[in-house]
């Protein structure tokens, strides 16, 4: 709702108001100084003898001290007067500098103001870009051009993000529709073409749900609701990790090494698991046949890790960054069947939410070697 443009306080008129109230404060204290000094003013009279009389210019003859009270209150209601009329003027010609000047330091905030009013989804892409002075209003705008900068590229990644999801999900639902129909529309169908359609539909629906739930995990994971936290080992999904897998490494006859220490975190259990799930599942889809995955756990004072490498194709170190998010998948799956694509984006989600982090290398001779530290949990 837009607020009301009468008698708002806004920021320029607060600011006029306060130069003006100092301007009056100061003449009002100058006056009063001057009207003392005045006052207390010694006059030549005092060092008379007294009865002493003063010739005046029309020949009157009047008691000196008389004569200097009276020039001394003449005195201090001329310094009144004129004093007043100066404050007055120097007030008036003060509040209009001041609204000027306020007016004009204030110009880049409506600039500011001006374009997040024009902010949408298809104008993300405009800037302040202020070139004045170098002061805290350059720094305010320069920040609010850089968040711009931010939820332009978050707002693009979300794009990217509903797209994908949106492709992912419609390829295992067109399949089962096509199934569907092209069996229905056989009239000559038996029983063996029907459980052929019910084994498609069936894997089609198991996609679609690894898919939902890996969204689920994901989505969980960046808003860090509902999170468990309770002492684990950073390595204790690794056993059940390489389980889950085993008919898959030994298919492609892929050789395991692990060298498990302790790696105390304190997490959610189920996220943890997930994590080094995720990352055994990967380090066997992108390998090849009769390769290697080494696992190693262990802590550095300050952070537990898990260390999960495995050979496979050359992997050019400035992809690996983009493998993190969602939907990326690496230029060749190697050996196992094809996933989301959300499967490191879901680690880097975990970490971040347990207050780690996560990196990869891509070695020399192919492969990669990914590390997650999350922080060290204190006996």
């Amino acid at each position: 709702m837009t607020r009301s443009r009468r008698l708002r306080p806004t920021l320029r008129l607060r600011m006029t108001l306060l130069n003006t109230l100092l301007l009056v404060g100061a003449g009002s204290a100058l006056l009063l100084l001057a009207w003392i000094l005045v006052g207390e003013a010694v006059f030549p009279v005092n060092d008379l003898a007294p009865d002493t009389r003063v010739v005046l210019a029309d020949n009157r003859e009047v008691d000196a001290k008389d004569w200097q009270r009276a020039a001394i209150a003449a005195a201090q209601t001329e310094l009144l007067a004129k004093g007043v009329v100066a404050i007055l003027a120097v007030t008036v010609v003060g509040m209009a500098g001041a609204y000027a000047v306020v007016g004009r330091a204030l110009r880049p905030l409506h600039r500011v103001t001006a374009t997040a009013r024009r902010l949408g989804g298809e104008t993300l892409d405009q800037r302040i870009n202020y070139t004045g002075a170098d002061d805290e209003v350059a720094e305010l705008a320069d920040t609010f051009d850089a968040m711009l900068d931010r939820l332009n590229a978050a707002f693009k990644a979300q794009q990217r993000f509903v797209a994908n999801a949106s492709h992912e999900l419609r390829t295992p639902l067109a399949v089962m529709r096509t199934e569907v129909d092209v069996t229905l529309s056989d009239p000559e169908v038996d029983a063996d073409e029907l459980r052929r359609m019910g084994a498609v539909v069936r894997d089609a629906s198991e996609r679609a749900n690894a898919l939902v739930d890996a969204l689920l995990v994901l989505a969980r994971s960046q808003a860090r609701t509902g999170l468990r936290t309770e002492p684990m080992d950073l390595a204790a999904g690794v056993p059940g990790a390489l389980s889950a897998m085993e008919n898959e490494i030994k298919r492609t006859n892929l050789a395991v090494s692990s060298r498990l220490a302790p790696a105390p975190v304190i997490g959610d259990p189920n996220l943890l698991d997930r994590l080094a799930g995720n990352l055994i599942e990967n380090a066997v889809r992108y390998n090849h046949l009769g390769g290697r995955i080494w696992i190693m756990s262990g802590d550095d004072g300050e952070y537990s890790q898990l260390i999960v490498g495995n050979t496979g194709f050359e992997v050019d170190q400035a992809d690996v960054a983009g493998l993190f998010e969602p939907f990326r998948r690496g230029g060749r799956e190697r050996t196992g069947a094809r996933g989301s694509g959300l499967g490191l984006s879901i680690v880097h989600a975990v970490c971040q939410a347990h207050g780690g982090s996560v990196g990869a290398v891509a070695l020399p001779d192919g492969g990669m070697e990914i590390t997650v530290a999350l922080p060290l949990r204190k006996a």
